[in-house]
């Protein structure tokens, strides 16, 4: 890598000498996973000890919510950490816990694809959607299996299966028994994208010689800000595994198919009509949603709605308040084309919401009128159309604040709120168009993570060819 000495290689320990001030740059590279304090095990053992004996809960939530998404019922000796033939070993394995970590892995998994094309990846999740999530993104490109609960047995069964040369976590799921394996197996495990909110750090603050033996154990933690760098810091982290490199949901991109299949399907779908977009919507949003939509069909009669919930398992409960509310509606699955009576399109589909933020004049990202803090509103970013969210966006606070500052995001609370807000960019196609395309700069000014954490991975991975 230019500008660094050769890397040497000792007994759990990976090593590299960087300039002291290339710490807020995202190059920091001496890496030394070990740990010399004599550890109180005590903690580690009633961990795991509560894992086992929460088990059968476990399955019985997984059953619960295979009511409504059967897929929870299947699969779950993966869960368990038996995986044989489902993956390649000797790869790279890159672990996103559900949609969000796994749309933000998207660009990296590719670069890593191009970069590293002898190497297999394979990618795990925790939930169904983050599995069809990754399927639909990379099809046979990757391997992809549950990643197994944090039960010694289990982790230890995945990764005499995988044998991984670089393991990746993206943003922050810190399972300390799987850290531990890796440390013992002397694989290097970098947390990528990662965030730490101030809740959180407070949450792991209270057990904070655990968690200093845990953060202890990490080759690399690569943190999307300087605020989320200081809270790992605070907690234990030494600064010799800190890199800040900037957040990778910046690092995407409207493709010229996808662009498109957008005008495409706009044309068919609403030639000569507006459209907004409600997008990762949760319970207790959508009723406000429509009740919006309602409002604002008084003033703009021809004005088409797209409501996207964020889990599958919701799709008919979003159908059935739409049918309740009395609204003409059909589904996203049916690949029916709206027609000019057609007031509402319920986006029951996977892996499709970069298309039909492409459709749309306007977007509002749910999980932000309640207290989930928020989904990412880059992707309607990215296609220069003006971003509203609700106040709860702690999920996203330094996005959105960059957003915010540059007059890319507007914030509404209700629905009367949001029926004044979309009412005026609709009136106001100046104003509309100005929100969009400040929103859009803010993607563009930040772009850059990728190529600084790839940088950051190539110590761990073979020489590339030229």
């Amino acid at each position: 890598m230019p500008g660094h000495q050769p890397i040497t290689r000792s007994p759990g320990v990976i090593r590299n000498s960087v300039n002291k001030n290339s710490f807020n740059q995202g190059k920091c590279l001496e890496f030394a996973p070990a740990i010399n304090e004599k550890p109180d095990i005590s903690l580690e053992l009633l961990y795991t000890f509560l894992l086992y004996l929460i088990q059968p809960f476990v399955w019985l939530r997984l059953l619960l919510r295979s009511r409504k998404a059967p897929a929870y019922r299947k699969r779950w000796a993966e869960r368990y950490g038996f995986c044989s033939g489902k993956v390649a070993p000797e790869g790279i394995l890159l672990h996103s816990v559900s949609v969000g970590e796994t749309l933000a892995a998207i660009p990296l998994v590719r670069a890593l694809r191009h970069r590293y094309p002898a190497l297999p990846i394979t990618v795990t999740t925790m939930t169904p959607t983050g599995s069809e999530r990754v399927m639909s993104a990379f099809g046979k490109d990757v391997h992809h299996v549950y990643l197994p609960y944090d039960l010694p047995g289990s982790m230890n069964r995945f990764l005499d299966t995988v044998r991984p040369r670089l393991v990746i976590v993206m943003e922050t799921e810190l399972w300390p028994n799987m850290i531990s394996a890796l440390h013992a197996r002397k694989i290097p495990l970098v947390v990528a994208n990662a965030r730490m909110s101030e809740r959180s750090a407070k949450g792991y603050g209270k057990l904070s010689g655990f968690i200093r033996r845990v953060l202890g154990k990490i080759t690399l933690i690569a943190a999307q800000n300087d605020e989320d760098g200081n809270r790992f810091l605070e907690l234990g982290l030494k600064r010799s595994h800190l890199a800040i490199t900037g957040s990778l949901k910046f690092d995407i991109s409207v493709t010229p198919e996808l662009a498109a299949r957008a005008v495409t399907l706009r044309r068919q779908w609403a030639p000569r009509r507006r459209v907004w977009i409600a997008t990762s919507t949760h319970d207790g949003e959508e009723q406000i949603i429509l009740e919006a939509h309602r409002q604002l069909l008084a003033s703009f009669p021809g004005l088409l709605l797209i409501l996207v919930p964020r889990h599958p398992e919701r799709f008919r409960d979003a159908e059935e308040m739409t049918q309740k509310a009395g609204f003409s509606y059909t589904l996203r699955s049916t690949g029916e084309i709206p027609s000019g009576s057609t007031q509402v399109v319920i986006g029951d589909t996977m892996g499709e919401l970069m298309l039909l933020y492409g459709i749309a004049d306007l977007a509002f990202v749910g999980g932000s009128l309640v207290e989930r803090g928020g989904h990412n509103p880059l992707e309607p970013a990215a296609h220069a159309i003006p971003v509203l969210m609700g106040p709860h966006t702690f999920n996203f606070k330094d996005i959105c604040a960059r957003l915010q500052q540059a007059d890319g995001l507007i914030t509404v609370t209700d629905a009367a709120s949001l029926v004044k807000t979309v009412s005026g960019l609709l009136n106001d196609e100046d104003y509309r168009l100005w929100y969009g395309r400040h929103a859009v700069e803010v993607l563009y000014q930040n772009q850059g993570a990728l190529q600084r954490l790839l940088q950051l991975l190539q110590p761990y991975l073979p020489q590339r060819s030229h």
